[in-house]
């Protein structure tokens, strides 16, 4: 395999243009290279000729059949989910979680309904699990139409909602870990409901991913009914136990709104995109896109208010769209302010979009 013969020269012309994760035999990644480019993958030839290199690499490593049925079905499993999602990528999307076994009767269940009906009444989609409880009152109040079912395989609890059975946009997961990692990316917003030890787990990871950076910044609600203290109980230990222990930092239960009130849940949620449309990084910047840029007077203002997170250079700036945005098409229609961000204190950032958005500084939150 290591002799490299006249017919191959020009795909390994091809291969040294790739990136430099590779099996280590040339001739071998030549291969590779030439199926990827048979399949047509020119604009992503980089990233599946890697993802081809991974499963190879794994048979190489002698990986045992457990960890190759996980890699198999993750891989599967998030190719079929990001397939349903595609034709729905520019619809904004709120994920609602909840009880599976909250009953019809309980006002929880209204509340999930109507929170819901509100959201499609925005025209949003909405989310859930597609079991039955809060799940099933998510899609209730939304209806098929507006509606995914991102639904776990259980040997309980996991009847499928008859609001979304047989509908091409219920996906069924056998991971956890896939199945969050498709609500979290695929949702522009995020609505909890008092639940069991998966709704905390939600919460509790949804709080990690945007404290870290490691999620695009998004709106977080937990409701409740009037008189309801599941939320309430959940801020007082977390204000104790762990911003009273320094565990966390008091500007972090920013990134929460707890309320018992629906129109002030879907407006919390819609509000948060009244301007600001979404970030990326380009060259060590943070590029932030909006629907309308802020004056000069108002950027200086900005600068000097959020100054302790821009690490350095002329603090936050009005900017065309770059050359990377561009080069993908990314949004280059909308209005855009470029900072160096310290990519550490995420809940000024946050604070930051609400002031671009229009909203007071330090509005209470929970």
């Amino acid at each position: 395999m290591c002799t490299v013969t006249r017919a191959h020269v020009a795909t390994l012309v091809r291969v040294e243009r790739l990136p430099r994760y590779r099996t280590g035999d040339a001739e071998f990644d030549a291969a590779i290279a030439e199926l990827v480019e048979e399949t047509g993958a020119e604009a992503n030839a980089d990233l599946v000729f890697e993802m081809v290199v991974s499963a190879l690499r794994l048979a190489h490593d002698a990986a045992d059949r457990g960890d190759l049925k996980i890699a198999n079905g993750a891989l599967k499993e998030l190719r079929y989910a990001f397939s349903v999602f595609a034709p729905y990528r520019a619809e904004r999307k709120v994920a609602i979680f909840g009880s599976a076994r909250t009953e019809p009767d309980d006002p929880l269940y209204d509340q999930a309904r109507r929170v819901a009906a509100a959201m499609a009444a925005r025209d949003w989609m909405v989310i859930t699990g597609a079991g039955p409880g809060i799940m099933e009152a998510g899609l209730e109040g939304a209806g098929p139409e507006r509606s995914f079912g991102v639904s776990i395989r259980l040997p309980f609890e996991a009847t499928t909602s008859q609001f979304i059975a047989g509908d091409p946009k219920l996906i069924n997961f056998r991971y956890f870990f896939t199945r969050k990692l498709a609500f979290v990316k695929e949702s522009h917003g995020f609505v909890l409901l008092p639940g069991g030890f998966g709704t905390l787990d939600e919460a509790f990871e949804l709080l990690t991913l945007v404290q870290t950076g490691k999620t695009q910044p998004a709106p977080i609600v937990l409701l409740d009914v009037p008189g309801g203290t599941y939320w309430e109980s959940w801020r007082s230990f977390v204000e104790s136990e762990l911003t009273g222990r320094g565990y966390v930092g008091k500007d972090d239960l920013d990134f929460v709104l707890v309320t018992d009130d629906v129109d002030t849940a879907v407006d919390e949620v819609t509000g948060f995109y009244a301007n600001y449309h979404s970030q990326r990084f380009v060259g060590g910047k943070l590029v932030i896109r909006l629907h309308h840029a802020p004056e000069p007077a108002e950027l200086a203002a900005l600068s000097e208010e959020f100054a302790d997170i821009v690490v350095r250079g002329d603090g936050i700036q009005r900017i065309e769209a770059t050359p990377t945005e561009v080069a993908d098409n990314d949004h280059v229609d909308l209005e855009r302010i470029v900072l160096r961000f310290d990519r550490r204190n995420h809940a000024r950032l946050r604070a930051l979009i609400d002031r671009l958005n229009g909203f007071a500084p330090r509005r209470p939150r929970i």
